[in-house]
Protein backbone atom coordinates (compact mmCIF):
# COMPACT_ATOMS: atom_id res chain seq x y z
CA UNK A 1 0.00 0.00 0.00
CA UNK A 2 1.84 3.49 -1.08
CA UNK A 3 1.25 6.32 1.81
CA UNK A 4 0.69 9.65 0.29
CA UNK A 5 3.23 12.64 1.46
CA UNK A 6 1.74 14.59 3.51
CA UNK A 7 1.86 18.50 2.33
CA UNK A 8 3.56 20.60 3.94
CA UNK A 9 2.04 23.15 5.29
CA UNK A 10 3.50 26.56 4.56
CA UNK A 11 3.93 29.45 6.30
CA UNK A 12 2.84 32.99 4.36
CA UNK A 13 6.35 34.01 4.97
CA UNK A 14 7.98 30.91 4.11
CA UNK A 15 8.65 30.51 0.31
CA UNK A 16 9.84 34.34 0.04
CA UNK A 17 12.65 35.02 -2.26
CA UNK A 18 16.01 35.74 -0.72
CA UNK A 19 17.63 39.44 -1.59
CA UNK A 20 20.33 38.84 -4.52
CA UNK A 21 23.07 40.36 -1.98
CA UNK A 22 22.81 37.60 0.28
CA UNK A 23 22.31 34.56 -2.64
CA UNK A 24 26.16 36.10 -3.38
CA UNK A 25 27.14 36.28 0.13
CA UNK A 26 26.14 32.52 1.04
CA UNK A 27 27.84 31.36 -2.08
CA UNK A 28 30.82 33.35 -1.08
CA UNK A 29 31.45 31.60 2.28
CA UNK A 30 32.51 28.54 1.09
CA UNK A 31 34.93 30.12 -1.23
CA UNK A 32 36.32 32.22 1.80
CA UNK A 33 37.13 28.94 4.12
CA UNK A 34 38.32 27.22 1.08
CA UNK A 35 42.38 29.04 1.12
CA UNK A 36 42.87 27.83 4.29
CA UNK A 37 41.80 24.41 3.91
CA UNK A 38 43.95 23.63 0.93
CA UNK A 39 46.74 25.18 2.88
CA UNK A 40 46.49 22.91 5.85
CA UNK A 41 46.32 20.02 3.22
CA UNK A 42 49.24 20.88 1.70
CA UNK A 43 50.64 21.03 5.22
CA UNK A 44 50.18 17.72 6.03
CA UNK A 45 50.65 16.35 2.22
CA UNK A 46 54.64 17.86 2.97
CA UNK A 47 54.54 21.00 0.81
CA UNK A 48 57.12 23.05 3.00
CA UNK A 49 54.44 26.38 2.85
CA UNK A 50 57.04 28.78 4.02
CA UNK A 51 58.20 26.65 7.38
CA UNK A 52 61.61 27.28 9.33
CA UNK A 53 63.70 24.84 8.92
CA UNK A 54 63.37 23.41 12.45
CA UNK A 55 59.40 23.70 11.87
CA UNK A 56 59.34 21.71 8.65
CA UNK A 57 61.52 18.59 10.21
CA UNK A 58 59.04 17.81 12.71
CA UNK A 59 55.88 16.21 11.26
CA UNK A 60 52.76 15.64 12.35
CA UNK A 61 51.77 12.15 13.32
CA UNK A 62 49.03 10.31 11.77
CA UNK A 63 46.50 11.77 14.41
CA UNK A 64 47.84 15.08 13.70
CA UNK A 65 47.16 14.50 9.84
CA UNK A 66 43.96 13.05 10.55
CA UNK A 67 42.57 16.12 12.78
CA UNK A 68 43.96 18.64 10.09
CA UNK A 69 42.31 16.77 6.89
CA UNK A 70 38.78 16.55 9.62
CA UNK A 71 39.35 19.73 10.49
CA UNK A 72 39.26 21.55 6.77
CA UNK A 73 36.03 18.60 5.85
CA UNK A 74 34.55 20.43 8.83
CA UNK A 75 35.05 23.67 8.12
CA UNK A 76 34.19 23.27 4.65
CA UNK A 77 30.74 21.74 5.18
CA UNK A 78 29.79 24.54 8.14
CA UNK A 79 30.51 27.39 5.23
CA UNK A 80 27.92 25.42 2.79
CA UNK A 81 25.58 25.19 5.81
CA UNK A 82 24.88 29.17 4.76
CA UNK A 83 23.39 27.92 2.03
CA UNK A 84 20.78 27.14 3.84
CA UNK A 85 19.55 30.97 4.73
CA UNK A 86 18.93 31.66 1.22
CA UNK A 87 17.54 28.07 -0.15
CA UNK A 88 14.46 25.93 0.30
CA UNK A 89 16.26 23.64 2.83
CA UNK A 90 16.86 26.53 5.29
CA UNK A 91 12.89 26.87 5.60
CA UNK A 92 11.86 22.70 5.59
CA UNK A 93 13.62 19.87 6.54
CA UNK A 94 14.66 17.54 3.39
CA UNK A 95 12.98 14.89 3.55
CA UNK A 96 15.69 12.61 4.01
CA UNK A 97 16.30 13.68 7.46
CA UNK A 98 14.94 11.49 9.90
CA UNK A 99 12.11 12.71 12.66
CA UNK A 100 12.05 16.19 11.23
CA UNK A 101 12.51 15.28 7.32
CA UNK A 102 9.12 17.82 6.03
CA UNK A 103 8.93 19.88 8.65
CA UNK A 104 9.08 23.73 8.75
CA UNK A 105 12.33 24.99 9.93
CA UNK A 106 11.71 27.33 12.76
CA UNK A 107 13.21 30.47 11.91
CA UNK A 108 14.19 31.50 15.55
CA UNK A 109 16.13 28.19 15.69
CA UNK A 110 17.96 28.68 12.14
CA UNK A 111 18.74 32.26 13.56
CA UNK A 112 19.88 31.81 17.13
CA UNK A 113 22.22 28.90 15.71
CA UNK A 114 23.56 31.04 12.78
CA UNK A 115 23.66 34.12 14.81
CA UNK A 116 25.50 32.16 17.55
CA UNK A 117 28.33 30.44 14.79
CA UNK A 118 28.73 34.04 13.53
CA UNK A 119 29.29 35.35 16.88
CA UNK A 120 31.93 32.31 17.39
CA UNK A 121 33.79 32.83 14.28
CA UNK A 122 34.23 36.49 14.80
CA UNK A 123 35.65 35.63 18.39
CA UNK A 124 37.95 32.81 16.79
CA UNK A 125 39.46 34.28 13.77
CA UNK A 126 39.68 37.68 15.82
CA UNK A 127 41.81 36.40 18.49
CA UNK A 128 43.23 34.42 15.97
CA UNK A 129 44.29 37.48 14.15
CA UNK A 130 45.45 39.44 17.61
CA UNK A 131 47.47 36.59 18.03
CA UNK A 132 49.91 37.22 14.68
CA UNK A 133 49.61 40.84 14.00
CA UNK A 134 49.72 42.18 17.99
CA UNK A 135 52.13 39.26 19.74
CA UNK A 136 53.56 38.93 16.44
CA UNK A 137 53.10 34.54 16.96
CA UNK A 138 54.71 33.16 13.68
CA UNK A 139 55.00 30.05 14.53
CA UNK A 140 58.33 29.59 12.77
CA UNK A 141 57.60 30.47 9.19
CA UNK A 142 59.45 32.54 6.47
CA UNK A 143 58.72 35.96 5.80
CA UNK A 144 56.90 34.69 2.49
CA UNK A 145 55.94 31.87 4.38
CA UNK A 146 53.92 33.96 6.77
CA UNK A 147 53.05 35.83 4.25
CA UNK A 148 51.07 32.79 2.48
CA UNK A 149 49.83 31.68 5.70
CA UNK A 150 47.73 35.34 6.24
CA UNK A 151 47.08 35.37 3.06
CA UNK A 152 45.23 31.86 3.33
CA UNK A 153 43.53 32.57 6.68
CA UNK A 154 42.78 36.20 6.06
CA UNK A 155 39.84 35.78 4.40
CA UNK A 156 38.35 33.72 6.96
CA UNK A 157 37.84 37.03 9.30
CA UNK A 158 34.82 37.78 7.13
CA UNK A 159 33.29 34.04 7.70
CA UNK A 160 31.68 36.47 10.44
CA UNK A 161 30.63 39.15 9.77
CA UNK A 162 28.93 37.89 6.81
CA UNK A 163 27.07 35.08 8.29
CA UNK A 164 25.72 37.74 11.07
CA UNK A 165 24.93 39.85 7.55
CA UNK A 166 23.09 36.54 5.95
CA UNK A 167 21.44 35.93 9.25
CA UNK A 168 19.73 38.87 9.52
CA UNK A 169 18.30 39.12 6.10
CA UNK A 170 17.03 35.61 6.58
CA UNK A 171 15.48 37.00 9.87
CA UNK A 172 13.91 39.71 8.00
CA UNK A 173 12.28 37.20 4.62
CA UNK A 174 11.41 34.68 7.30
CA UNK A 175 10.41 36.98 10.51
CA UNK A 176 8.64 40.18 9.35
CA UNK A 177 5.93 41.10 6.57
Amino acid sequence: MATALVPIVAHPRDGRSAPAWAVRVAHLIPLLTLPSGLWRIALVAGVPLGLSEAAASARPGLGERVYIVSLSLVSEALALLALGLVRRWGEVFPRRLPLLGGRRVPPSFAVTVATAGAVALILIWGYAAWGVVVRGDDAGFTPPGLALLLACYSPLLLWGPLLLALTYAYHRRRCRD
